[in-house]
């Protein structure tokens, strides 16, 4: 089982951009030190949400930093960024740090990103197929050359070469069908619970999919007891949401997804490792045991304060990977 921890870069109010990124930074080195096996980086552009906008910068800066921890982008939206350029920062990282760097992509929403990068709603909308196949082919270490809807160029051999193979993160059936196509692993979202996960690994086995090492995206506080996590969890975490996710703008003016912050808190306290050490362990085995997967990554940022995300990360290190691993 391999068990990191999901970097967002969350932005609370009153928070300093450079201070919540530099504060990234000594998260992932503190998780390093706490034992867990990976850190993964969120993307995101022009919200609170979270402050990274390239998570592939920030994860080359933590591995500069650290010397063991895997390091990964969860994700890197392909959908405003061209695929072989991708390929190019994904094969630096890979050389650089000895093979610790692993590429995770997705499709992102139809959000005004899409405009201000001028990739379009078109690209959104169909051309994540083509998109993938495109790195693909610049992570085989091959020449590679595109003659498609919405990249056309002579063939070029991409540098440095490297061979890679990305995560996809999915959250829709369509998205588990084209990561299923070319046998790569999933990455699944922390806003839906163990039955539903199955039900996409399910669904990708169906459309013949092979991969097995699948992530699971969760929330994790460890506290004394699952009554005050749960109480601390819920008084900090829509703080963050409720602006975060009011930040999203789609490009063309359909209606912004609403989201219920307090219910999705509850949610989300309910389905994921939040509670006393044996009840984060037993919410890990669970989901593990229910879907198959057996890669978490874990959003510990929910406290807001830097000092406690870091006590957070420790104290589960300590008291929940060991009960992990027996």
């Amino acid at each position: 089982m391999r068990i990191g921890v999901f970097v967002v870069a969350a932005r609370f109010p009153g928070q300093e951009p450079g201070h919540v990124l530099a504060n990234a930074v000594e998260l992932i080195a503190a998780a390093e030190v706490a034992g867990f096996d990976d850190a993964w980086i969120a993307e995101h552009h022009f919200m609170s949400y979270g402050v990274c906008p390239s998570a592939a910068t920030l994860a080359a800066v933590a591995l500069g930093r650290t010397s063991r921890i895997g390091l990964g982008t969860a994700v890197s939206v392909l959908s405003t960024q061209h695929p072989v350029a991708l390929a190019e920062q994904a094969a630096m990282l890979h050389h650089l740090s000895g093979g610790r760097f692993t590429l995770g992509v997705g499709r992102g929403g139809p959000w005004v990103d899409l405009e201000v990068f001028g990739t379009g709603l078109e690209r959104f909308e169909r051309g994540l197929g083509e998109s993938l196949d495109l790195l693909l082919g610049a992570l085989s270490g091959d020449p590679v050359a595109a003659d498609g809807e919405f990249f056309r160029f002579r063939e070029v051999q991409v540098v440095p070469g490297a061979r890679m193979r990305p995560v996809v993160a999915c959250t829709s059936e369509s998205t588990v069908g084209i990561a299923a196509e070319r046998g790569l692993p999933m990455l699944l979202g922390m806003h839906i619970g163990d039955a539903e996960k199955a039900a996409l690994v399910a669904e990708y086995e169906a459309r013949g999919g092979t991969a097995r090492d699948h992530l699971a995206a969760g929330v994790a506080y460890v506290a004394d007891s699952t009554a005050e996590a749960v109480r601390e969890i819920k008084e900090s975490l829509p703080r963050w949401l409720e602006p975060g996710l009011a930040g999203y703008v789609p490009v063309d003016g359909r209606p912004r997804p609403s989201r219920h912050t307090p219910e999705y808190v509850d949610l989300l306290t309910r389905i994921h490792p939040v509670g006393s050490a044996e009840h984060c362990a037993e919410s890990i085995l669970r989901t593990a045991e229910v879907t198959g997967i057996d890669r978490f990554i874990l959003l510990v940022e929910g406290l807001g304060e830097h000092r406690r995300t870091l006590e957070n990360v420790r104290r589960f290190g300590a008291e929940v990977l060991p009960m992990l691993r027996r």
